[in-house]
C-alpha cells in the first residue's frame, strides 16, 4: 500500500495493516493493525500552540498539525539554533518546552527562566530565580502568568510579557504543612525533600508535586493558587493518623514513607478529576521495616481537582521493593473497546506493563489478575502483584541474547522476583522497561507510543558499600520504542536499537504521521508512526533527553527540542544547553557530533598506569588513591575492591592478579562477554599471570563477590 492509499484509508476510518520487520529483534515480520478508527477525544490536540509539558491536560504529547509529514519531513534543517547557558556543559538539561502566541518558554537547571521567540530563536527575556539546581522539567502557563520551581523549594510566578517575578511561594515547610511533624522533637523524617517534575496550571490552581523518596522525604501533592501562591491543598502520598490507607504501613514507617510524585499530573476537566502518579516507598529496597502494601507508594490516584479528596487509586506494586515507581506522566486518552467508547487513564510503567484505567472509577478495561509471586519473610514481600490483560511491551526478564545479558556470576531473576543481601541481578531493573519518557496517544493511529531501556538493576540490602540498586558494571545499555494498542493493551510493533530511551526521551506524535524523538547520543529522529521506520535525523550536539513539541507561526509548522543530556542512565551523556528550532527548507546546519555515551557501564575510576600499579592487580581491595597502593582490608560489598579497578598498560604487558595472603576468602579474577582470562579461584597468598596479547577493553568481576568488578584497557 503507498502512502496516499495509506492515508486515504485511516482517514475513512478503516483499520489498516502494515508488516513490520523487526530486523534488530531477529523476528519474522508480523502484521500489524493500527488501531483505527479513533473517537473523538475529550482533550483536544494541539495546533499553533503547545501550551504545557504533554502538549494538553491529557498529556497527549500529540499535535493536529500536518504541515511537515511522513513525505516531506526529510526537507527539515534547522531555523535557528540558540545556546541558552553561553555553550555550557557543566549541567544536564531536563526541560519539556512549551510554546504558546509564538514564543516559547522553558528553564535551565541554572535556574534561568526564558521567552524565546519561536520564529527567530531570539531571547526576549531571561530571569534568575535563584542559586541552588535542581532538574527543571517545564513550565506552566495561565492567566498571563508563567508558573515554575526552583531548587531551594519555591514556586514563582513570572509575567509572561516581562519575565518579571509576581510572586513567590515556599513550599515543604514542614512545621507549617505537617500536622504530625514536631521539628524539635525530631519527627519530621529523614527528609524534607524536594520541588520537582512541571507544574500544571487549570481554572486558577497551579498543581506541584515532589521528590526525595531515596532519602526518606515524605510525599506530597501540592495544589496552589494560581493568583496568590498560597497553599489551596495537600494530598499526602503516605497517609497519616486516622487517613485512608495508614494501616498499609507497618509503624510510624509512614513518616519517611517516600511515594513522592515527581512528574506532572493529568486533569479531566470533565470529571473535575488530577491523576497524580506516586513513587516507590523508602528504604526502596529493604521491606523489611514497612510491612503492608504501603500506600500511595507505586500508585496512580484520582483526586478532585477542587479539593484534594481522593477519589480511587489504583496501585500497580504492592510492597514495592524494586524501586518501580511507575511515575510516568499519566496520558488520558477516549478509545473504543468492541464497539463501546472507554474513557480511560494510561498508567505505567518500570514494571514494562500498561494498566489501562477507567478515568472515573478507576476499575480496569482489559482485566487485572492478582498473581501469586515469589516470597521472602524478611522483606515482607506481598502474596501477589496485579497483572493487566493484555501483555506486557517489553520482556520481564533477562534475556542472554540482548543487551540485558546478565553479568556472570550473580544470582539473577525477572519481574517480582525477591533478593535481600546477595547482588541479585533484575529485569526491569530501577531504571525500568519504561522510566519516565513521556509517552503519546495518537489521534491518528490510535496507538500509545513509549520509550524503553533495557537495563539491568542488581539489588542487594548488604551495608558497608554496596549500592542497593547498583547498575553492574560492564553490562550493556541499549533500548527502543514500542506502540501498544489501547484497545487490547497489546504490543503493535516494536522497534530496538542502540540507546535506552526511558529517561526523559519523550515522544511527539502529529497529524502528519511522523513521530519525534531523541536519543542519548544527540540524535533527534523522525519516525513513521506506523511501523517506525527512521525517516530523518539531526545531530543536536548533546543528549536528548527531553520532549520535543510542534507550534505554527503565521501558517508555518515548527519542531523544537532543547537537548542537553541527562545523568541517567548514561554518566557520560554529552551535557549542553542547544535550543533547536526546525521547519522545511531551514537552513541551519546540524551540530558536530559529540562523544557518544559508552554503551556498556563503564569503570568511572581514573586510569592508573601499569609502572604505577607495577602491573599487579589485588583482589578484594580498594585501591588508595592517596597512596597509590592498594587497600589495607579486604571489603567484600564494594563494586571497585579491585586494586586498582581501572588499569592501563601496553600490549604485550604480563599483569599479576594476586590475593593477598592476609584476606581471609578466596577470590578471583574472570573476563566477561569476551571471556580472554580467567584466574580461577584463589586462595589467600595465591596469583595468576595473563598476559595481554590484543589491545582492548576488557572487564572482569570476582566469581565470589560479583559486583565487585574491574577494567584492564591494553593499548
Amino acid at each position: 500500500m503507498d502512502r496516499r492509499s495509506f492515508l486515504a484509508s485511516t482517514a475513512a476510518g478503516t483499520a489498516t495493516t502494515v508488516t513490520l520487520l523487526n530486523s534488530t529483534t531477529a523476528e519474522a515480520a508480523a502484521p500489524v493493525t493500527l488501531a483505527r478508527p479513533v473517537p473523538a477525544q475529550a482533550h483536544a490536540a494541539t495546533g499553533r500552540d503547545f501550551p504545557k509539558p504533554g502538549g494538553n491536560l491529557g498529556n497527549q504529547n500529540h499535535s493536529s498539525l500536518k504541515g511537515i509529514d511522513a513525505g516531506n519531513v526529510r526537507e527539515l534543517g534547522g531555523a535557528w539554533h540558540v545556546n541558552l547557558e553561553n555553550g555550557s556543559t557543566s549541567s544536564h538539561q531536563q526541560c519539556a518546552v512549551i510554546a504558546q502566541d509564538g514564543i516559547l518558554y522553558l528553564a535551565t537547571t541554572q535556574q534561568n527562566v526564558f521567552a524565546v521567540d519561536g520564529r527567530t530563536g531570539t531571547v526576549k527575556w531571561k530571569t534568575n530565580i535563584g542559586t541552588e539546581t535542581t532538574n527543571m522539567r517545564g513550565l506552566a502557563l495561565g492567566r498571563g502568568l508563567a508558573y515554575t520551581i526552583s531548587g531551594d523549594n519555591k514556586v514563582h510566578a513570572l509575567d509572561q510579557r516581562t519575565g518579571a517575578v509576581v510572586w513567590t511561594r515556599e513550599l515543604l515547610v514542614e512545621d507549617q504543612e505537617d500536622p504530625d511533624c514536631d521539628p524539635a522533637g525530631g519527627q519530621c523524617g529523614g527528609s524534607r525533600g524536594g520541588l520537582a517534575g512541571a507544574p500544571v496550571f487549570w481554572d486558577g490552581l497551579v498543581y506541584v508535586g515532589t521528590q526525595g523518596s531515596t532519602a526518606g522525604a515524605r510525599g506530597r501533592a501540592y495544589a496552589l493558587d494560581a493568583a496568590t501562591g498560597e497553599v489551596v491543598w495537600v494530598f499526602w502520598g503516605t497517609p497519616g493518623p486516622g487517613e485512608y490507607g495508614h494501616d498499609t504501613w507497618e509503624g510510624d514507617s509512614w513518616k519517611t514513607g517516600g511515594a513522592v510524585c515527581w512528574i506532572h499530573p493529568a486533569v479531566d476537566p470533565g470529571l473535575g478529576l488530577v491523576y497524580w502518579t506516586f513513587g516507590n516507598p523508602y528504604p526502596r529496597t529493604d521491606g523489611s521495616t514497612r510491612g503492608g502494601d504501603n500506600l500511595f507508594a507505586n500508585c496512580i490516584v484520582a483526586m478532585d481537582a477542587k479539593t484534594g479528596r481522593r477519589r480511587w487509586h489504583f496501585q500497580s506494586v504492592h510492597h514495592d521493593i524494586w524501586d518501580y515507581d511507575n511515575v510516568m506522566s499519566p496520558v488520558l486518552a477516549d478509545i473504543l473497546i468492541k464497539g463501546k467508547k472507554h474513557r480511560v487513564v494510561v498508567y505505567g510503567s518500570k514494571t514494562g506493563m500498561y494498566y489501562f484505567l477507567d478515568r472515573a472509577t478507576g476499575k480496569p478495561v482489559h482485566g487485572m489478575e492478582e498473581r501469586p509471586v515469589p516470597q521472602h519473610e524478611a522483606q515482607k514481600t506481598a502474596p501477589t502483584q496485579p497483572f493487566p490483560g493484555g501483555e506486557p511491551f517489553v520482556e520481564s526478564e533477562p534475556r542472554i541474547d540482548k543487551a540485558t545479558r546478565p553479568v556472570p556470576f550473580y544470582a539473577t531473576g525477572g519481574l517480582f522476583e525477591v533478593h535481600w543481601d546477595r547482588p541479585t541481578i533484575l529485569y526491569p531493573g530501577a531504571g525500568g522497561g519504561a522510566d519516565w519518557s513521556f509517552p503519546s496517544f495518537s489521534h491518528r493511529t490510535g496507538l500509545v507510543y513509549v520509550g524503553y531501556g533495557l537495563i539491568n538493576s542488581a539489588y542487594s540490602n548488604t551495608r558497608g558499600g554496596r549500592v542497593n540498586t547498583a547498575r553492574p558494571i560492564g553490562e550493556y545499555f541499549a533500548g527502543g520504542l514500542a506502540a501498544v494498542d489501547p484497545r487490547t493493551n497489546t504490543v503493535a510493533w516494536r522497534q530496538e536499537g542502540d540507546w535506552s530511551l526511558a529517561h526523559g526521551n519523550g515522544i511527539l506524535s502529529t497529524a502528519g504521521g511522523v513521530l519525534f524523538q531523541g536519543r542519548p547520543d544527540g540524535v533527534l529522529t523522525a519516525l513513521d508512526d506506523r511501523d517506525g521506520t527512521e525517516l530523518w535525523t539531526w545531530q543536536c550536539g548533546a543528549g536528548v533527553n527531553t520532549s520535543p513539541l510542534t507550534y505554527e507561526i503565521d501558517g508555518e509548522q515548527y519542531v523544537a527540542v532543547l537537548a542537553g543530556g541527562n545523568g541517567l542512565p548514561y554518566p557520560d551523556i554529552p551535557k549542553g544547553d542547544h535550543l533547536w528550532a526546525f521547519k522545511l527548507g531551514g537552513k541551519a546546519g546540524p551540530a558536530p557530533a559529540p562523544t557518544p555515551p559508552s554503551k556498556r557501564n563503564q569503570v568511572r575510576a581514573a586510569a592508573v598506569t601499569g609502572d604505577t600499579a607495577r602491573n599487579t592487580v589485588t583482589l578484594g581491595r580498594v585501591w588508595d588513591s592517596a597512596r597509590n597502593a592498594p587497600g589495607t582490608t579486604e571489603n567484600l560489598v564494594a563494586q571497585n575492591a579491585m586494586s586498582p579497578q581501572h588499569l592501563s598498560i601496553a600490549k604485550g604487558t604480563t599483569v599479576t592478579f594476586v590475593n593477598p595472603a592476609d584476606n581471609r576468602t578466596a577470590h578471583g579474577a574472570v573476563s566477561f562477554f569476551e571471556a580472554e582470562f580467567d584466574t580461577g579461584l584463589l586462595m589467600p597468598g595465591q596469583s595468576y599471570t595473563y598476559t595481554f596479547d590484543t589491545p582492548g577493553e576488557y572487564f572482569y568481576n570476582d566469581p565470589v563477590a560479583p559486583q565487585s568488578t574491574g577494567k584492564v584497557v591494553v593499548k
